[in-house]
């Protein structure tokens, strides 16, 4: 996976060892970059300039001089959002001092944390900072690594996750499969980081938020006017909200699962099936009801599920041909 500068191949974690033999392993500290920086061949900006490196990017500092530290870094070959390492690369030399947190920096996981949330924030803004969704999905990714037992070690693992899981499922989107009704035929977002989260963190609410992702990999991209995708997609966030009552997504789970029921009033009864509408109707109605009863605080969700209710009793399309 590294290809370091000088001919060691080694990961970071080893790559001192292996490549630095003379180094004591004891004095050798790992450090994740906050801010952007340029390594050199010597402490000295005026020395040649080996590479940039990009916040996130783990280093190994292996020697220190006044305002200078040496280090083993991981850099950037190419901007890949889904392999972020694919074409990284190991190179040693010399960064300024500051802008390195290690285990040993007060408060380093509360650094992190906001310079990661930084980045997420400047990835958001329009005309932001190239490359900063990228930054925050590694700061964030370092904070359970490097602080396993800090406070926001869930939160952020979360966050790494959400954030790599949006960068593919905007590639998914583009993708002439996201039509496809067969979820099996859409582009399969990979689920490795968000059961991560499930597995390290789990009985949380970031297991929780992670496992409702899980859901999207399994929806149809067009429904094609047939009862079966909604039918199914119902039944996937019913199940989801039996399944983790307390988490944040109950409620809009809760509230898919009820417009999907109503969605089939429609689809039955275009077909000429009045029993059929007539459960998806009592269905629609009951989980609606369920989410306000279970959830009234929750008015952005709850209140949703009274507008539905009014709509489903007085007999109004909530999909198809005449929905408003």
């Amino acid at each position: 996976m590294y290809k370091r500068m000088y001919g060691c191949g080694l990961g970071l974690a080893v790559i001192v060892l292996a490549c630095l033999p003379v180094r004591a392993a004891a004095t050798i500290e790992r450090g994740i970059m906050i801010t952007a920086g340029t390594i050199y061949v010597n402490p000295n900006a005026d020395s040649a300039k080996l590479s940039d490196i990009s916040r996130g990017r783990e280093v190994a500092v292996v020697d220190r001089s006044p305002g200078w530290v040496e280090v083993v870094g991981t850099v950037d070959v190419t901007v890949d959002a889904a392999e972020d390492s694919a074409a990284d690369r190991n190179v040693t030399g010399w960064i300024a001092d500051k802008g390195v947190i290690t285990t040993s920096t007060p408060d380093g996981d509360k650094i992190v944390f906001g310079e990661a949330f930084d980045s997420e924030m400047e990835a958001s803004r329009r005309g932001g900072r190239r490359g900063a969704a990228q930054d925050a999905m590694r700061l964030y990714a370092r904070i359970p690594e490097y602080f396993p037992q800090s406070p926001l070690a869930a939160e952020a693992a979360y966050r790494a996750a959400d954030i790599r899981w949006q960068i593919e499922a905007a590639d998914a989107a583009t993708r002439p499969s996201a039509k496809s009704s067969d979820p099996a035929l859409r582009y399969q977002i990979n689920e490795d980081s968000m059961r991560q989260v499930m597995k390290k963190f789990p009985h949380t609410k970031w297991a929780d938020l992670a496992a409702y992702h899980l859901i999207e990999n399994k929806l149809c991209g067009d429904w094609e006017a047939a009862a079966k995708c909604p039918e199914m997609e119902a039944q996937l966030y019913m199940k989801y909200a039996d399944e983790h009552p307390q988490s944040p997504k109950t409620p809009e789970a809760l509230y898919k699962a009820a417009w999907r029921y109503s969605a089939l009033i429609q689809i039955y009864t275009a077909n000429n099936d009045t029993k059929k509408a007539d459960e998806a109707m009592a269905r629609s109605l009951n989980t609606a009801k369920r989410l306000t009863s279970q959830f009234p605080s929750d008015t952005d969700w709850s209140d949703r599920g009274l507008r539905l209710i009014y709509m489903v009793q007085n007999k109004m399309p909530t999909w198809g041909y005449g929905a408003q």
